[in-house]
């Protein structure tokens, strides 16, 4: 019986949505279509050009030139932000966006857990 309830509970949990987390680091677009969040736990692919892959909620991003910004290639480049989203941790890929917020470049430069953008 017991391993029968746990067997369920495994179930249970596996096909459950993972939650919204807020994850803050470097928000990068060095390339048309190509988008990725950097934070303390690693690389989060957003979207990959060409692959048809934009998640839900991408138009929750603004223009990121428009605050503080690094242009690094042309018209695109970084910025620091912190997003609320679904993440597959297998894939390393953001599934879902819910809201994002743009930060002073400062907040991630001193932020010892993340690495440079570049």
């Amino acid at each position: 019986m017991l391993k029968t309830i746990l067997a369920a509970a495994v179930i249970i949990a596996a096909a459950a949505p993972a939650m919204a987390k807020n994850r803050c680091g470097w928000i990068q677009n060095p390339t048309p279509g190509n988008w990725s969040l950097s934070d303390k736990d690693g690389t989060w692919v957003i979207m990959s050009q060409g692959a048809g892959d934009e998640p839900p909620g991408m138009d929750n991003i603004p223009d990121i030139s428009a605050r503080q910004y690094v242009r690094t290639n042309g018209n695109y480049g970084y910025a620091c932000a912190c997003m609320e989203v679904d993440t597959d941790w297998n894939e390393g890929r953001i599934t879902e966006i819910y809201s994002f917020r743009q930060l002073s470049l400062n907040k991630c430069n001193n932020d010892p857990a993340l690495s440079s953008p570049e």
